[in-house]
């Protein structure tokens, strides 16, 4: 038996947490969300039950088998379709009411000022090594005035940074500038979690090789960053609540029970962290 959908009786359980009046304003927010692989996937699936009303998503690539252990759209039916049409698909099927514009080529500095046209926050869900993408977008939430979020998923949990209009900027935190790939990883992660939670339990370091920009990744740690980004999201949106913008941010890692609350002044011209990157320089054997 088909049942009409009705926005109202999908969102009612929400109703509590939020008032009715604040599920109200979230139907009428937009959310960018760049990149619908391991995080922007369930991402958008996570803030379209929250009931966010509207959505830019991006993303250009396929699934393939190799994205099943921790991406929520790839599937065997669904092997070779594209994501962002995957992911879409999925959000309607949530609430067929959703305004989404797909964005079936990724952002690139062709669609930029479309992609972030009319939105309220921006999400990040890029792959780890898309560094130009995410240096753009970054920027242009800076330069635009919109919220950011970007949640990482590492080891099995979640670290947690939000960039928001007339603090630091992702590029006064990390300083990547032109500086090469391989060294922006490095200060990628090294910011992302000072505290390193995720570290002491990787069983195999040859799962990750920055050259090659491969790592390992689990599917509790992405749908950590969901509900975390989801939970920043909420607060920024109906203005109510803590938010803690970078330089401070916070590390939360399910498999040793442990929050780290971040703060590095300065991002990364901090001394702890321009000693962490030197010290993980010297592991690895890189040159500074």
């Amino acid at each position: 038996m088909s049942q009409a959908f009705s926005y109202q009786q999908a969102y009612a359980r929400n109703i509590g947490w939020v008032t009715q009046a604040e599920q109200s304003v979230l139907r009428g927010k937009r959310i960018a969300i760049a990149g619908m692989g391991g995080v922007g996937g369930v991402h958008l699936l996570t803030l379209a039950r929250l009931g966010v009303g509207a959505f830019h998503i991006a993303d250009f690539d396929t699934f393939d088998i190799a994205n099943f252990n921790r991406q929520v759209g790839a599937t065997m039916s669904t092997l070779g379709l594209p994501k962002v049409e995957v992911l879409a698909g999925m959000a309607r099927d949530i609430n067929p009411e959703l305004q989404i514009v797909r964005f079936p080529a990724g952002v690139n500095s062709g669609n930029l000022a479309q992609f972030f046209e009319g939105v309220d926050l921006y999400v990040d869900g890029l792959d780890f090594f898309a560094f130009n993408a995410r240096q753009a977008t970054f920027a242009a939430c800076a330069r635009l005035g919109i919220p950011a979020i970007t949640a990482a998923p590492l080891g099995m949990g979640t670290a947690v940074l939000n960039f928001l209009p007339g603090r630091m900027t992702f590029e006064q935190y990390f300083g990547w500038g032109a500086l090469p790939d391989e060294e922006k990883a490095l200060r990628f992660l090294v910011g992302l979690a000072p505290a390193g939670l995720h570290a002491r339990y990787l069983v195999d370091p040859s799962s990750i090789n920055l050259q090659e920009q491969r790592g390992p990744s689990t599917i509790m740690g992405c749908e950590l960053c969901a509900g975390a980004a989801a939970t920043e999201a909420l607060k920024i949106l109906l203005n109510r609540g803590q938010v803690e913008a970078a330089p401070r941010g916070y590390h939360f890692d399910a498999y040793r029970n442990k929050l780290v609350r971040t703060w590095r002044p300065g991002g990364h011209r901090h001394p702890l962290q321009r000693l962490t990157m030197m010290l993980v320089k010297r592991r690895r054997g890189v040159q500074s």
